[in-house]
């Protein structure tokens, strides 16, 4: 129980970095705010850290570039629902 307890808050730690590059990664500009993006970031990155869990990714010497990948591409798609649901501003 304390893996997944620490996967949470290191995820939570992860989104103030891969919220906003997955919104680099998106086009067109999003209607979010920073918090929006932290957070889903911080979705997209524990949800990408259970995919990696999953498939058997375990920790290198290195830096896992793999599990940092899906970790990112699930920020985006979590960062493209949030600013599909959010209300535009006019």
């Amino acid at each position: 129980m304390g893996y997944w307890i620490w996967m949470i808050i290191v995820s939570l730690l992860a989104g103030v970095i891969f919220g906003p590059l997955a919104r680099l990664v998106l086009p067109g500009k999003q209607n979010i705010s920073l918090g929006w993006t932290i957070l889903g970031g911080g979705i997209g990155a524990f949800i990408g850290g259970l995919i990696a869990y999953f498939l058997d990714i375990k920790d290198t010497d290195g830096p896992d570039w793999i599990q940092y990948l899906i970790q990112i591409v699930c920020a985006a798609v979590v960062i493209a629902i949030i600013a599909a649901r959010k209300p535009r501003a006019t």
